[in-house]
């Protein structure tokens, strides 16, 4: 199996795996993509029930479209491979993708890609289950590139800046703040990972944003991060869902002008013209493209 299912990310909502209320909640709101976290939102204590209510959540409670996610803990833990084997094993075909964490290299995701192998052999899925991996350290920015292509079972790459700002040095009070900094301080970090993501075929998707009483400077960065080309954003509360889905969502007006551009030059394109003037704009097929990957693709993808 080579070919990646295409999932809506706008939002992804982090929902910790030890709260059965929590786990409830996440799967009633309008997120595209929920991940329940084995990691740092539950207590090294509760890390093995916590696997046992994701389990639960995932198999009597309704997802409806929802990419349905669980993040385990990293590979240098002694949980990792206990919460892949438990988790899988107990949700099965409940589950859509697996979200490791600090992922350093591309040997980290390919000991999940055979490990999930081993397990969907096992027990007869009929769907692979996907991988998505943070990248969160300097040594994973640093080979993402090779990370991105490692293997096909891998949909997307999540930048993680908190630990990554732990990583880096860099001086914020909180996670996914610029604290000051003259312009975007994740710039770089950001189109580097959506450019290994984009030569790659994969989803870049933005990290979390930790001050949630801050509804516009929230929506800031998801602006940030969707002009440079990522697909969505990490919600840490319930009350950043709204904003991320309208960010990342192509506006209906926009959708409209695009169809109607790319019917115009695929008329014109009939007739044997290269370029064509619509409303005192140039349109050729460079112009289709960009429409293509920026509007009409998103907007294919979300039923607009």
């Amino acid at each position: 199996m080579t070919d990646r299912p295409r999932r809506a990310r706008r939002v992804q909502l982090s929902t910790p795996g030890s709260s059965e209320k929590m786990i409830q909640k996440a799967a009633e709101s309008k997120a595209d993509h929920v991940f329940l976290d084995l990691e740092d939102a539950v207590a090294p204590s509760q890390k093995r029930e916590a696997r046992k209510k994701i389990v639960e959540g995932l198999k009597s409670l309704d997802w409806g479209r929802k990419t349905r996610c669980v993040r385990i803990n990293d590979l240098t833990t002694e949980y990792a491979f206990e919460d892949i084997i438990e988790v899988v094993e107990g949700a099965g075909e409940h589950l859509d993708t697996i979200m490791m964490t600090k992922v350093l290299t591309p040997a980290d995701v390919l000991f999940a890609d055979k490990l999930l192998h081993q397990l969907e052999r096992k027990l007869k899925l009929k769907r692979r289950i996907g991988l998505e991996a943070l990248i969160e350290e300097v040594e994973g920015m640093q080979n993402v590139d090779a990370i991105a292509a490692c293997t096909p079972r891998l949909e997307c790459l999540v930048f993680g800046m908190g630990d990554f700002s732990a990583s880096m040095g860099v001086t914020n009070k909180n996670v996914g703040d610029s604290d000051g900094y003259p312009g975007d301080i994740w710039h770089y970090a950001r189109f580097r990972l959506v450019m290994a993501c984009r030569a790659a075929g994969i989803d870049p998707v933005d990290g979390p944003f930790a001050d949630f009483r801050s509804p516009d400077a929230y929506r800031e960065e998801c602006r940030r991060s969707m002009i440079l080309g990522c697909v969505g954003k990490w919600a840490i509360h319930p009350a950043q869902i709204d904003i991320a889905l309208d960010v990342y969502s192509p506006k209906k007006e926009d959708v409209e002008r695009a169809r109607r551009l790319e019917k115009a030059y695929a008329e014109a394109e009939a007739k044997g013209l290269g370029a064509i003037n619509v409303d005192g704009i140039m349109v050729d097929v460079a112009s289709i493209r960009i429409l293509r990957n920026t509007v009409l693709n998103k907007a294919d993808l979300f039923g607009m």
